[in-house]
Order: C-alpha cells, then sequence, then structure tokens
C-alpha cells in the first residue's frame, strides 16, 4: 500500500516547464510610405510588432539618419516612441520622440529628454532633428523623421515604446508587460543588425518562474504529503522521513536559486517595483529558513516541548504552501505567461490536491481500523 501511495505522489510532480516568449510578426519590407519616402534598410524589431526603416549617410563631422518608426499603439487615443539612448540601456537618457495625435486632431511629434521614471515633459534632445512628421494609419502610427549623428556613429542603442493615453498633451506611462520591458536593443546603421536586450532578461525571468514553480509550487507541498500520509502505514516507516526530508531540502535549494534571481532581477528592474510579490517572496525565504533550522532542534518524541514544536512546524509548513501557491499565480500575471500555461499549474495542483484528499481518506480509514481493533485493557484487580 506504501508504494503505491508513494508512486501515486510521484506521477502527481509532472508540471509545465516553460513560459512562452513573445514574437514580432509582419515583415517591413513590404511597407511603402507616402511622399516618396523610402528607406536603404529595414528590420523588423522584435518586440511590440514594430519595425524600424532608415538611410544612413556618413559626412563629414556628422551622420545624417533618415528613419521610419511603425508600431501599432494599444489604442487609437495613444502613442508610440522611439529613442536613441547614447547613455546605455533602458529608460533613463533617451533622448527619445514621441508621435501622438496632438490637441487639433492632427498627428504630430515631440521630442523628450528622458530624466527620470516620473512623467514625461517636452523639451530639446541631445540630437539634431529635423523633418518630423507622423500619420495613423491601418492601426499602426507611423513616425518619420532625420537625425543628426556625431560623426562614426555608426551603431546605436535604441529603445521604442507604445501607450495607450495621452493627457493634456502628455503621453502617460506604458505597460509593463514583458513586451514593453524588453523592447530596447542595438541597430547597426550599415550592416542593418539588430540585437534585443531582451532575449537575456526574458530567459532570467523564465529561469526564475520555473525554479519557483517547481520548488516552492511542487516539492516543498510534495514533501508534506509525504510527511503527513505516508508515516500511517508502518512499512513505510522511516522511508517517509527520509523522502520528506528529500523534498524539502531539495525544494530549499532550488527555492533559494530561483529567490536570488529574483532578487536580481528586481534590481535590474530600475523603476519597476512588484511589490506583493516581492514581499511574499522574502516571507517564504524566511519561513523556509526557520524550518531548515528548527531540524536541528528538533526534541525527542517523549519530550515536552515535542507538541510545540510540532505545532510551530506544521504551521510553518502550511502557511509556505499557500503563499508558494498565492506568489506563483503573482508570478504569471507579472510574466503575463499565456493561459495554458496556468491553467497546466492549476492542473498540478488539483492533482496534489486530490491525492491529498485520497490519501487523507486512506489514512483515516487505516487509524480508525487501528482503534476498533485494539483490544480494551482489563481491569486489573488487587487484593
Amino acid at each position: 500500500m506504501a508504494a503505491r501511495a508513494a508512486l501515486l505522489i510521484l506521477l502527481a510532480v509532472l508540471l509545465f516547464s516553460g513560459v512562452v516568449r513573445g514574437n514580432a510578426a509582419g515583415s517591413c519590407s513590404s511597407m511603402s510610405f507616402p511622399s516618396n519616402r523610402v528607406y536603404a534598410a529595414c528590420s523588423d524589431l522584435p518586440r511590440l510588432s514594430s519595425s524600424l526603416h532608415w538611410t544612413y549617410e556618413g559626412g563629414k563631422g556628422f551622420g545624417s539618419l533618415s528613419f521610419a518608426f511603425v508600431a501599432p499603439p494599444p489604442s487609437q487615443s495613444g502613442w508610440v516612441s522611439w529613442a536613441i539612448n547614447p547613455s546605455g540601456g533602458g529608460m533613463i537618457g533617451c533622448q527619445a520622440l514621441i508621435a501622438f495625435r496632438q490637441p487639433d486632431g492632427a498627428m504630430g511629434v515631440k521630442t523628450y529628454n528622458v530624466t527620470g521614471y516620473g512623467p514625461v515633459s517636452e523639451g530639446p534632445i541631445a540630437y539634431e532633428t529635423s523633418d518630423l512628421a507622423a500619420e495613423f494609419t491601418g492601426g499602426a502610427m507611423r513616425m518619420f523623421g532625420k537625425v543628426k549623428l556625431p560623426e562614426g556613429t555608426t551603431v546605436v542603442k535604441q529603445v521604442w515604446q507604445v501607450g495607450a493615453e495621452v493627457v493634456d498633451g502628455v503621453p502617460q506611462k506604458h505597460d509593463f508587460k514583458p513586451e514593453n520591458l524588453e523592447s530596447m536593443g542595438t541597430v547597426d546603421l550599415l550592416s542593418g543588425g539588430i540585437s534585443g536586450a531582451g532575449s537575456s532578461a526574458s530567459r532570467n525571468k523564465n529561469t526564475h518562474g520555473i525554479l519557483c514553480a517547481v520548488s516552492w509550487g511542487v516539492l516543498l507541498p510534495l514533501g508534506q504529503i509525504f510527511a503527513r500520509y505516508l508515516k500511517t502505514f508502518k512499512s513505510a516507516d522511516p522511508a517517509w522521513f527520509y523522502l520528506h526530508i528529500s523534498c524539502q531540502m531539495l525544494g530549499y535549494v532550488i527555492g533559494v536559486v530561483g529567490w536570488a534571481t529574483g532578487l536580481v532581477l528586481g534590481n535590474k528592474s530600475k523603476g519597476i517595483v512588484h511589490t506583493n510579490h516581492r514581499n511574499i517572496g522574502i516571507t517564504l525565504f524566511t519561513f523556509c529558513t526557520l524550518q531548515v533550522f528548527a531540524l536541528f532542534l528538533r526534541p525527542n518524541k517523549d519530550h515536552k516541548y515535542r507538541l510545540y514544536w510540532n505545532i510551530y512546524h506544521h504551521s510553518i509548513g502550511y502557511s509556505v504552501i499557500i503563499l508558494s501557491i498565492v506568489n506563483i499565480f503573482k508570478g504569471m500575471d507579472i510574466l503575463a505567461v499565456e493561459q495554458k500555461w496556468r491553467t497546466g499549474y492549476i492542473v498540478a495542483i488539483c492533482i496534489l490536491g486530490g491525492v491529498a484528499l485520497i490519501l487523507e481518506i486512506i489514512t483515516w480509514t487505516i487509524v480508525l481500523k487501528r482503534k476498533s481493533g485494539k483490544p480494551k485493557e482489563r481491569p486489573t484487580f488487587h487484593v
């Protein structure tokens, strides 16, 4: 019976092992533009279904970049932006061009020197610009212009973005989905090569999600199932204890790696804080670390403090399971995973819950039978 129960539990570990990555669609080479705008090169950007078209001409003392940036905004009242960041990757330091519908209803382009994560203010940028224009057609905004670059600048760090709303002529904040956070990289104006920063960031986020889902979401609950139910079977003693410890320690080690990966991601995501997800993660790490140290302080079975230790151990253990499941779903919301991965995890949790329910019934049946079959002690009379 114990072997069958253990096999049934182990089958519940089968779980999803990945999350989806976004991909750009479409082909820039098939696009045509009005007013005889023709560009020597183009590239479909890896995020936000956008594309960049350009012609680069080197000159004495400077280079001239004629460009068109195309992207669909989330709404007709939204905005699109293309920027060069001479100081590095990310939002801070961007010399941005933002296209949106002006208060008079016409499309226009404004310049913004992005110095912080708050609302942007229109102002001059580090590059001389000319011929700025924009149009809205076919559900996409098209932004045109010329930028004068320093001599010898043939590779630029670009950042592009879209937003859903403009209020009183001020573009409002964009979404914080993976597509939005990974819309940056470099463009080689001579070779046409495009590199995105999203691949590494997305891979790290996926790694963090998988590690935490497997550790906090599967191994730790599985270890508790071993401890609660298998010890009822006499033939499983002391195997249940070693299975319990193995799952808990392996889950703890993997979970710590996933937790540390999350801290690194948080430090790299300047201006973006997922407060609840972070705080729950820190709480989980603290609780699980306490559980590990509590093993070294476990009293003997007949010790007067063993009851209190058991209450503490069980309370922390069940709290970890509940917080783990909640935080995994919060992480899925942050990663904006496809519904199939969310469904897969729900199925895995339901399987574990179903196994636990079945074993609860089985173990209670065994315990009650043992109690009913135990002979009653006869009273002893002394003369």
